[in-house]
């Protein structure tokens, strides 16, 4: 799904977005609600990028990649954790592109996530390619999604790949 997010663009730097697990619900501009398989999972667009709130047997987990005001937690590379039965992984990578280069990522991933029935992606008015987008899946139990925030001004688009999957029993 693609809508036209009516706000003003206000994470206008890929160094300002931060990482945070546990969070709340924030105010979304945009919702998608998916059920993978007895797992109901809510893909949330922010004013200031995004929110995905994971809810299975095995309780919640909620991540929010954004401005954060007052986080001190600025995006990791990297994180693994165990939240409630679940193993949680974590991984955000910043890309620099050319401005020709960005225009054509931009509109590829933009149609990707616009045609997937579990995507959802979000534009932000001033510029067809500012935009925050989302695509969740289960895979062999495990649940995972990827973002994509644009960053057109600075030609840098942060991609981060989540998976969540039920912790195994140590074998006896």
């Amino acid at each position: 799904m693609l809508t036209t997010l009516k706000t003003t663009y206000t994470d206008t730097r890929a160094a300002d977005l931060a990482w945070c697990l546990g969070k709340e619900p924030l105010p979304a501009l945009a919702v998608l609600d998916l059920h993978l398989d007895g797992a109901a999972v809510q893909l949330r667009l922010l004013g200031a990028s995004h929110q995905v709130i994971l809810e299975e047997e095995g309780g919640i987990c909620s991540e929010t990649v954004a401005c954060i005001a007052g986080s001190s937690t600025p995006l990791p590379l990297g994180v693994a954790r165990r939240v409630g039965a679940w193993e949680y992984e974590f991984a955000a990578r910043v890309e620099t592109l050319s401005s020709c280069s960005f225009a054509g990522r931009a509109q590829e991933l933009l149609a990707l996530v616009a045609e997937h029935p579990q995507g959802l992606a979000g534009t932000f008015p001033g510029s067809p390619h500012a935009f925050t987008a989302l695509l969740a899946q289960r895979h062999d139990g495990q649940i995972s999604w990827r973002t994509w925030h644009a960053y057109p001004q600075e030609g840098r688009l942060v991609a981060t790949r989540t998976r969540v999957g039920v912790r195994m029993a140590a074998p006896i």
